[in-house]
């Protein structure tokens, strides 16, 4: 039976494909009001905006390539069972060739229902619209989990933490919750690891290696180790 590995990533690691990040000083939170586009109010107060936001969002990551970190993951397919959790609704993991990705926020190329949240649907093109429904005829909404909302995919995640043979955080700043807890739920005596060019010490996590590097460089040089080496 495999190893398995859980990887937790956040936005620094999408931001080294061009991704902007919300909180960098040339971040998306510039140009709009986190509650005016990201927010179950601002869906009902104005759509039209809220869909706009998005489809440049949308955009941007369809331009984006994956990165040497993405790409280390795949390797370490090869050899351990790797489940990806992230924070990230770009879908880079993927397009790397990760075949186990949990999206905690959801995934900006996808729709769902406004009036059955289990119709989901792949966007096509870029672009989500006023006047785009789903099949029982109700507005189409992007597939994010918004500020204010539950994160469905939670407890999947704690659960699949919690039988992890070794935890990689990378690229997160562990500052949104209920996310940045899911240190709390690996097992005490796993190795793990925080891959991070921001200083950052989290109390209370036990066999915690902190690699102060960004994800292009922390992340490649701690899969060749774990395949040369082993866990």
């Amino acid at each position: 039976m495999k190893q398995k590995i859980v990887v937790f990533t956040g936005a620094g690691i999408s931001a080294e494909s061009g991704i902007k990040t919300f909180r960098d000083s040339d971040g998306l939170w510039e140009e709009y009001n986190i509650y005016e586009v990201a927010t179950p109010m601002a869906w009902n107060k104005n759509k039209e905006l809220v869909l706009e936001f998005y489809n440049k969002r949308r955009k941007q990551a369809m331009e984006a390539q994956p990165n040497k970190a993405h790409e280390a993951l795949k390797k370490l397919e090869e050899k351990y069972e790797v489940t990806i959790i992230t924070q990230n609704i770009d879908d880079l993991h993927e397009r790397a060739g990760s075949t186990r990705v949990i999206h905690l926020h959801g995934e900006i190329k996808k729709s769902r229902s406004t009036v059955d949240e289990t119709l989901i649907y792949t966007i096509k093109g870029s672009e989500l619209n006023l006047g785009d429904v789903c099949e029982k005829g109700s507005q189409l909404r992007p597939h994010i989990v918004w500020f204010g909302e539950q994160v469905p995919m939670m407890e999947r995640a704690y659960e699949v933490t919690a039988q992890a043979s070794v935890l990689i955080v990378v690229g997160t700043s562990l500052l949104v919750y209920p996310a940045a807890g899911i240190l709390t739920y690996a097992p005490d005596d796993i190795p793990k690891y925080l891959i991070d060019p921001n200083e950052m010490n989290p109390a209370g996590v036990k066999n915690l290696s902190i690699l102060k590097q960004k994800a292009t460089v922390g992340l490649p040089a701690l899969v060749e180790r774990l395949l040369e080496d082993g866990i």
